[in-house]
């Protein structure tokens, strides 16, 4: 059984940067593919970006590109998301998933169909 635990989660600013760290306990993860999603309020949960078990493979959302950062070392069993250039719009509670080695476990990462979820971390943005 995974679980996961978000951190780094606080108040920053328009234009500036946080990172947030998820830390994987109960098993190892080094095969799992690994993805943060996001959720603000009265909105759905929606995909940021996602990493394969390898790192070698990541994804983003359009809103997100070029500004955020997924990255994760598989010996400390952890996944951090760098965001820059931070928009009042990137405020959401911030969750780690992941999804565990299978058929199509990658695609199923991006759906958001994925095995285990953080308890999620908020993130504010003030302009």
């Amino acid at each position: 059984q995974v679980q996961l635990a978000e951190s780094g989660g606080e108040l920053g600013q328009a234009g500036g940067s946080l990172r947030l760290s998820c830390e994987a306990s109960g098993s190892t993860v080094s095969r799992y593919h690994m993805g943060w999603f996001r959720q603000a309020p009265g909105k759905e949960r929606e995909f940021v970006a996602a990493i394969s078990w390898s790192g070698g493979v990541t994804d983003y959302a359009d809103s997100v590109k070029g500004r955020f950062t997924i990255s994760r070392d598989n010996a400390k069993n952890t996944v951090d998301l760098q965001m820059n250039s931070l928009k009042p719009e990137d405020a959401a509670v911030y969750y780690c998933a992941a999804s565990s080695p299978r058929l199509n476990a990658y695609a199923r990462l991006l759906a958001g169909m994925c095995e285990y979820w953080g308890q999620g971390t908020p993130v504010i943005v003030s302009s």
